[in-house]
């Protein structure tokens, strides 16, 4: 594995053959996807930690999802990839829509844990919310309830991940995501004419298996997998039924 620099964003890029591009979600770093990568041997794999995130300082001027796809390309572009699968989670299913609407010759294929298609009213309220009370009191309160609200109960190793994932964030770019958030609008699906994997979580609070049908119902190749008993971070609560889904997703997908 290698850090890839691209201005201040780093960028883990590891093993050879078809990329795919790893998209992490509010609260996540690269490591989000830790859980899955013993299960892609074969891939080359290049996981952002996205401005304001993880290892990666918020960069000026860009606000936004449309920003945070921005910078992606910049990563792309860095690493020499001109085509890809991309995998997302919760925020990062946003992005990775909006880079298959937008350079839809450089999406092979999606993958999306906990998809999203836009926030409801009153998520995005709480996402407002959510960004002051992170630069005023920092990330020690949220990582409490976002923790408990979003992992499903019985997984306390994945609780504890989701828990250090949060505390460590930035305080300043988590509230920059939230803002992003609470402010996107939903891609036009009906534009993504790639292969796409849906995977909900059977009780995921934050993206219900009912938003994931609906954008099945809009994304016109695409299958939905539900994962029973679990939340909004299955990666780390359901890691082998994560990565069984993956795998045969990226297979299928293959050109080689």
């Amino acid at each position: 594995m290698v850090d890839i620099s691209v201005g201040s964003m780093k960028v883990e890029d590891q093993g050879e053959g078809e990329a795919v591009v790893m998209i992490h979600g509010l609260g996540g770093t690269s490591n989000s996807f830790q859980t899955l990568i013993s299960a892609v041997n074969g891939y080359r794999i290049v996981r952002p930690d996205l401005p304001g995130a993880g290892r990666s300082p918020l960069r000026p001027g860009r606000p936004g999802i449309a920003g945070l796809a921005s910078s992606v390309l910049d990563c792309l572009k860095t690493a020499g990839v001109t085509k890809a699968h991309f995998v997302g989670h919760s925020m990062g299913t946003i992005v990775c829509q909006y880079l298959a609407v937008d350079h839809p010759k450089i999406v092979q294929s999606l993958t999306l844990f906990g998809p999203i298609l836009e926030p409801p009213a009153a998520a995005r309220t709480g996402l407002s919310e959510r960004a002051a009370t992170a630069q005023r009191e920092g990330m020690a309160g949220i990582a409490e309830a976002v923790h408990k609200a979003s992992v499903s109960s019985g997984k306390p190793v994945a609780a504890a991940f989701v828990r250090e994932s949060l505390l460590r964030q930035d305080a300043k770019g988590y509230a920059a995501h939230c803002l992003a958030l609470s402010s996107v609008e939903a891609a036009t699906l009906a534009k993504i004419n790639c292969s796409t994997l849906l995977i909900a979580g059977e009780t995921d609070p934050v993206a219900p298996v009912a938003m994931a049908e609906q954008m099945k119902q809009k994304l016109p190749r695409s299958k939905l997998e539900i994962i029973p008993e679990v939340a909004h971070w299955m990666m780390m609560e359901a890691p082998e039924r994560s990565a069984e889904l993956l795998r045969a997703h990226l297979d299928s997908n293959s050109i080689s």
